[in-house]
């Protein structure tokens, strides 16, 4: 007899990219991995490629309110994951919606800048994140491009690091797939100290949507009750087996493969 099984349920705000390789249906896909269900708002819709990333719009802040308390009508979600927050009136939207959903794990992606090096936010947009959403997060993600922008006249990843975790969150991943090192070295912060230092293996190729990988990643697996350094473990070694699985869609960066498991 078939019964009916309870999927945790992650809101994803993120940004649509019409690829398939990030934003919210590279949220999609990770989630959907971890057998988690997405309830997603988009963010922004953009004319991007496996390339680059071309122009952003926003959408319609009153739209995205009403949707997301539309949803939180319906469900409750066990985790919120954020990417792509494209301006300053997105930032006080979501600090909105999520000032009335205590005690659930935010995981945020700070994105700054597409793969392909195009801007997607100005200097005013990542000060509303800093100050608005930053203290609302469990885990943040910045690669150390990310990291250095947000924290301002730090001089060292650790002081970056430390400056984020002043801002209020819980945790900060620095990850460093955008360095020039031979492996790649992973860092995680907390409590004012580096709780734990991880080193994967360099892939040679350029990977479109590796950061909404790991953040969704992340997200999938607190909903299920892991606890964060748990679940930035294992985020991480998933991420790495999608991105050694990818394959490419258009001419530029490859597309992770986040159903590489389906294939053993």
């Amino acid at each position: 007899m078939q019964t009916d099984t309870v999927m945790p349920t992650c809101l994803v705000f993120s940004g649509h990219d019409p690829i398939g390789g990030a934003g919210i249906q590279a949220d999609i896909e990770a989630l959907g991995s971890m057998r988690v269900h997405a309830a997603t708002l988009v963010t922004a819709l953009t004319a991007q490629d496996s390339i680059n990333v071309y122009s952003v719009e926003p959408v319609s802040t009153t739209l995205l309110i009403q949707q997301a308390r539309t949803l939180l009508s319906d469900i409750k979600p066990a985790v919120i994951k954020i990417g792509l927050v494209p301006d300053v009136m997105t930032a006080e939207a979501i600090h909105t919606i999520l000032t009335d959903l205590q005690g659930i794990p935010v995981v945020l992606d700070p994105i700054v800048r597409a793969g392909g090096g195009k801007s997607l936010q100005d200097r005013q947009t990542c000060e509303a994140m800093r100050s608005l959403l930053f203290p609302l997060a469990t885990v943040i993600t910045p690669n150390e491009y990310e990291a250095r922008t947000f924290a301002g006249n730090a001089d060292s990843l650790e002081a970056c690091a430390m400056s984020l975790l002043e801002s209020g969150c819980n945790y900060v991943l620095i990850t460093g797939g955008d360095s020039n090192e031979e492996q790649v070295t992973n860092r995680l912060y907390g409590n004012n100290r580096c709780l734990e230092t991880f080193n994967w293996p360099r892939l040679l190729k350029q990977y479109h949507g590796s950061g909404c990988t790991l953040a969704s990643a992340i997200a999938g697996l607190l909903s299920h009750g892991h606890e964060p350094l748990t679940a930035v473990r294992e985020a991480q070694q998933y991420t790495w087996n999608s991105l050694n699985h990818a394959y490419p869609t258009g001419a530029g960066q490859l597309h992770p493969d986040r159903f590489f498991w389906t294939c053993k």
